[in-house]
């Protein structure tokens, strides 16, 4: 019996590539959610940073699941800074308010992932990790919008770790997956609890 087949419901590359890098054959059909909506209600309702990632991830996945085969693969990504939540900025001004925000705290970035098969979620995680940002000098922050500001504008955190990002940082307690918003250990296992991969 050949293995289902795996469909991942989100347009990020970079969750691509980390899929790709691990090996996977998968194919891409985007989930149509409104997720500012979702996450409207979800705050209304006073769910907190962490439940928004959850439920937008597995609300991504089951969308996808009612119209492809397989197991579908949800996943979001919020940060939380002391409860409040943070949503991706929508211009270098939004970036550069947030990160002057988010400079010199502690704040945390929950992963959450969800596989859903006919409509219905049938495994789901969340991973947190907690990184502390520099109290970087305003100098450091108008060259970092000038460099690399418009390539992080579809970040959460408005930062790449893996590239020029990482200067923003004193310390960083987490999994780099989870950091890059997809928590790829506990999907490999649970991929193999449904015979995706190989145990």
């Amino acid at each position: 019996m050949s293995a289902p087949q795996l469909v991942l419901a989100s347009g990020s590359s970079a969750r691509r590539a980390l899929l790709l890098g691990a090996g996977l054959r998968f194919s891409v059909t985007v989930s149509t959610v409104d997720e500012e909506a979702l996450k409207t209600q979800l705050l209304a309702a006073k769910a907190a940073p962490i439940e928004i990632a959850a439920d937008l991830a597995s609300a991504k996945a089951v969308q996808v699941s009612l119209t492809e085969p397989g197991l579908i693969i949800g996943a979001d990504q919020t940060l939380d800074l002391n409860g409040t939540l943070f949503s991706k900025p929508n211009s270098l001004t939004d970036l550069g308010h947030q990160l002057a925000q988010l400079r010199g705290q502690r704040h945390s970035l929950h992963s959450a992932i969800a596989l859903a098969r006919d409509g219905r979620v049938v495994w789901q995680d969340v991973v947190s990790a907690h990184l502390t940002m520099r109290d970087f000098s305003d100098r450091f922050l108008q060259a970092y919008l000038a460099d690399h500001g418009q390539d992080v504008l579809g970040c959460v955190g408005g930062y790449k770790l893996e590239s020029a990002g990482v200067q923003l940082f004193d310390q960083i307690d987490g999994d780099y997956f989870t950091i890059l918003g997809l928590p790829l250990t506990g999907l490999l296992g649970a991929l193999r609890l449904f015979g995706v991969v190989m145990t």
